[in-house]
């Protein structure tokens, strides 16, 4: 939502820097320490599948050692029992353990959810005007699902192929360490190659998921905007632009991805270099009579255990970088700052009369940029006032201070002779009703949007309040009544409909503060006319704020401001205002001449 006199500075979360990843790894680690009963079974069941999985090498070199001089046939059926028994353990435990992972990714990525969402409603307004829409949605959703996949196999692959790696070391020790030697050469190529190309991978995937994010926000604005686009007949530009962000999507992601395809068959080289010439050493060392044919093989076998998960490592390190990359985006949400926090001793205020002052108040969004200028006013008790002015003048920037949305530059607000920042910023807003030009319909019934925010009221209040608002006939020829269920953003109705809804909702309220912006700017002007006395039976008894384009609905009200370039230029009533033949009098006869 952007407010008038607003230009307010893009800010980006997409930096290609490289950030701390021990940091965003420690996060990650913190997830997992919230479950880590089940964390820690979960390494349990690791490393005794992997120990059990690690013993068939050695039994495959000892069944061939009973076979070298002659054939121990009692040795042999041990050996191969014990094999299919470690075997078949090791098999069911991974089994568990494969649904134990599953389990706990997705218990992490609820809570990861849960605390996106949850620091949503509690960060400032704006960075809901310096983020888009889509990029905050491709957070929640495709980075979470990213996390999510990375946590559920690519933590217990690591922790599969570390046991493999340690154990498959030690046993090659035992049977040969003069063969060993042969990683000394292989294993530092390995390291300096997976180094290398992870740090291009993990970049990549960082440009990957920007462009993602772009891509996600421009298609979630069109999709709205699409009577818009289609009433312009700009569709072939809008295909153009889309054309662009998609072929920069698809690039990076072809970059991505193909940095990523490299690092498996680099690894997968050495892997097989290093297999090669333990074959070579080690047949020399047997046809010497220094290594029995058994523990060749089963060197062998451990070597290839020992450079597979090397390779395997390298193979999950793009989805890691991936999922790191995600992790960051969705941390720096997490950690975004939120509203200050209320004082210690802020009034939990709620005996409320509705007496509003302006004190010099000073407001700008950008530094050394202000919207309002030094303004100053005194809304009594039930009176209505109405805020005038063009396009950007701070209009709804006033409403926005008075809701206390944004701190002030200079100045104070009084609510009852009590500063509001003396009070709760709850008791604050829930001492307002608000009627607002875009209008916000959820996907739940008539009924449950009417009485949203208006705590436990009755069939019958909601009606009443719909009869006020002139929406109870529409309502009772849907098809379900009050119980018909409206889609997300009250799309299988108009916006006039709407509009009236969010009156209704008003109409609930017991606030002694109402706040009108451009409130019937989508109801047609004889519906207007039916309804004025619905809203000055809303009005009654409370101080209302209205923000107005239409002077012919505001002359009744009790003090006019008139609002331009942030100063209030003029005040006084409708009749006042024309005498003066200022601002308001050319306003009024350019709509009324």
């Amino acid at each position: 939502m952007m407010y008038a006199g607003k230009q307010p500075k893009v800010k980006s979360d997409q930096s290609d820097k490289v950030n701390n990843k021990k940091y965003v790894l420690k996060r990650l680690w913190d997830y997992l320490y919230f479950y880590k009963t089940k964390f820690f079974l979960a390494i349990f069941l690791t490393v005794v599948a992997n120990v059990l999985s690690l013993v068939g090498p050695f039994l495959t070199g000892q069944t061939i050692n009973a076979m070298t001089d002659g054939v121990d046939f009692d040795k042999v059926y041990l050996f191969a029992g014990l094999m299919i028994l470690f075997y078949g353990i090791s098999a069911l435990l991974n089994y568990l353990l494969a649904v134990a992972m599953v389990k706990i990714s997705q218990s992490v990525v609820y809570k990861m959810r849960k605390d996106l969402f949850a620091k949503l409603n509690r960060v400032k307004i704006s960075y809901f005007d310096q983020n888009q829409t889509g990029d905050i949605i491709s957070k929640m959703s495709y980075d979470i699902d990213t996390i999510n996949t990375s946590l559920a196999t690519d933590v217990v692959n690591i922790f599969t192929s570390s046991v493999t790696v340690v154990i498959s070391f030690a046993m090659m020790i035992i049977m040969s360490p003069i063969l060993v030697l042969v990683f000394v050469i292989t294993l530092p190529i390995s390291i300096v190659i997976t180094k290398v190309l992870s740090k291009l991978v993990k970049k990549q995937f960082r440009i990957r998921n920007r462009k993602l994010g772009e891509l996600n926000g421009f298609a979630e604005e069109m999709i709205t905007g699409q009577r818009t686009i289609q009433s312009y007949v700009q569709e072939t530009s809008i295909l153009e632009k889309f054309d662009k962000i998609n072929e920069e999507t698809t690039d990076a992601s072809y970059k991505a991805g193909y940095l990523a395809s490299t690092v498996g068959p680099s690894i997968n080289f050495v892997s097989n270099l290093s297999v090669a010439l333990v074959g070579v050493f080690g047949g020399i060392l047997y046809f010497m009579g220094n290594l029995s044919l058994g523990n060749l093989t089963s060197f062998t076998l451990y070597s290839r255990r020992f450079s597979g998960p090397i390779n395997q490592m390298s193979n999950i390190i793009a989805d890691i970088q991936s999922a790191l990359a995600a992790a960051e985006r969705v941390f720096r949400v997490i950690d975004e700052d939120e509203e200050q926090a209320d004082d210690i001793n802020a009034l939990n205020y709620q005996d409320v009369k509705g007496h509003i002052s302006l004190k010099d108040v000073s407001f700008g969004y950008l530094e050394n940029q202000l919207v309002l200028k030094n303004v100053s006013l005194e809304a009594s008790q039930g009176q209505v006032i109405a805020i005038v002015g063009p396009t950007g003048a701070g209009k709804t920037t006033l409403v926005n201070l008075l809701m206390r949305f944004y701190e002030l530059d200079q100045g104070e607000i009084l609510l009852d002779g009590k500063p509001i920042t003396s009070l709760t910023r709850t008791s604050l807003r829930r001492s307002y009703s608000m009627v607002l030009q875009d209008t916000w319909i959820f996907h739940g019934t008539v009924f449950e949007n009417i009485s949203y925010g208006n705590g436990n009221v009755s069939r019958l209040e909601v009606e009443e309040a719909a009869k006020k608002a002139r929406i109870h006939s529409f309502i009772k020829h849907l098809p379900d009544g009050y119980d018909t269920l409206l889609t997300d953003e009250g799309l299988n109705i108009s916006k006039g409909q709407k509009q009236l809804l969010v009156i209704a909702r008003a109409m609930l309220s017991k606030t002694k503060m109402l706040i009108l912006d451009e409130a019937t700017s989508n109801v047609d002007t004889h519906t207007e006319v039916q309804i004025q006395q619905a809203m000055l039976n809303l009005m009654k008894n409370k101080t209302t704020f209205v923000i107005a384009h239409r002077l012919s609905t505001i002359q009744n009200a009790d003090l006019i401001l008139v609002v331009n370039d942030g100063n209030i230029v003029e005040q006084g009533n409708h009749k006042q205002l024309l005498s003066q033949k200022g601002f308001y009098y050319n306003l009024y006869q350019s709509q009324f001449a």
